[in-house]
């Protein structure tokens, strides 16, 4: 009967993320998960959570991936196509923190590979089993394409889908003959840039294009990895001179690779400090690059806490080890 309670009054209080972060008087940690890929175990998602769980985090994100296709060819010239890198379960996974961890899960919802009606769908679910906090993102290319195509359908733009989000807070769907419509509760997140997205011809735009997301309804910014904090710190200028007052977090990447020297830039359109490449490049092996790269992340955190960024938000690429060894010596 007391835990019955207890979910009850979660279930009536939802926790919403921008409201933590707006009320806190330390910084947080929080963190960002992959779901794993098709024919694994939630169990590998555990594995990676339990060794952060006593660290308290204020909240964990789980990302979502688009399918991509290959394509086969059969007898007589016939094309089949077949799905591959597909990570399941984004919404299931973020029910089950919520409930085996009871810290706030957040959805990552994209653009790409969805129509506004399987977006909505997608939202309903996660309504449904509590969950109300996400991110907004409008996603990347696939491979195949050379600039990011939306779904016909769909939405074009990350300020779209805040948009709709924010359409079905107030009970209104797709279907505008639905009666006594019940309004959703979402808590909205955005990204942001402080080396500028990849495709924004300057900074400038890029702080525009942010701002529509954040007057659209948007409550709280996580931004891209960086190894420079005041890239960071001239960011956040940038954000407050444009009026964008909502908190911005952090995020941060331990290196763990010297592979990661090249990878990293490419994937994330980021720069990586002159004194830290040439760090990693002594190394002999990877285990040494690690501890450059811990010893690198936890200066930038003690320093970002100095300033009092509300919360820290850590990358982990299915691997705590590091980020463990870090928040040890924070939280």
């Amino acid at each position: 009967m007391q835990r019955f309670f207890y979910i009850c009054n979660t279930m009536m209080k939802p926790i919403n993320v921008a409201d933590l972060l707006e009320q806190t008087t330390k910084t947080l940690f929080s963190f960002e998960i992959l779901p794993p890929l098709k024919g694994k175990s939630i169990q590998s998602i555990y594995d990676g959570i339990d060794p952060l769980i006593e660290f308290k985090p204020a909240f964990i994100n789980v990302t979502y991936h688009r399918e991509e296709f290959i394509y086969k060819k059969r007898e007589k010239g016939y094309l089949e196509k077949f799905s591959i890198k597909k990570r399941p379960g984004t919404v299931g996974i973020c029910a089950a923190i919520s409930n085996k961890y009871k810290t706030p899960s957040v959805a990552h919802l994209i653009c790409g590979g969805f129509t506004r009606e399987e977006t909505e769908n997608a939202l309903i679910d996660l309504n449904f089993l509590g969950v109300n906090n996400v991110l907004a993102l409008r996603g990347d290319p696939i491979k195949t394409e050379q600039y990011f195509v939306p779904e016909e359908g769909g939405n074009e733009y990350a300020v779209d889908l805040v948009k709709q989000i924010i359409q079905l807070n107030k009970g209104q769907y797709i279907e505008d003959n639905i009666e006594n419509a019940s309004p959703t509760n979402f808590c909205i997140g955005v990204s942001g840039y402080p080396e500028k997205h990849s495709e924004a011809p300057n900074m400038k735009e890029d702080i525009i294009r942010l701002k529509q997301k954040i007057d659209a309804g948007a409550g709280y910014i996580v931004t891209q990895m960086f190894f420079d904090n005041q890239k960071f710190f001239d960011f956040v200028a940038l954000c407050r001179a444009a009026g964008i007052t909502v908190p911005i977090v952090p995020g941060i990447k331990p290196i763990a690779t010297k592979r990661q020297l090249q990878v990293l830039p490419k994937l994330f359109h980021i720069d990586l400090p002159e004194e830290l490449t040439d760090m990693v490049e002594a190394c002999k092996d990877n285990e040494e690059v690690k501890l450059v790269g811990e010893k690198w992340a936890l200066a930038q955190c003690k320093e970002l806490m100095e300033k009092q960024v509300p919360c820290i938000h850590f990358y982990t690429m299915g691997k705590s080890n590091a980020v463990r060894n870090i928040a040890k010596k924070l939280f």
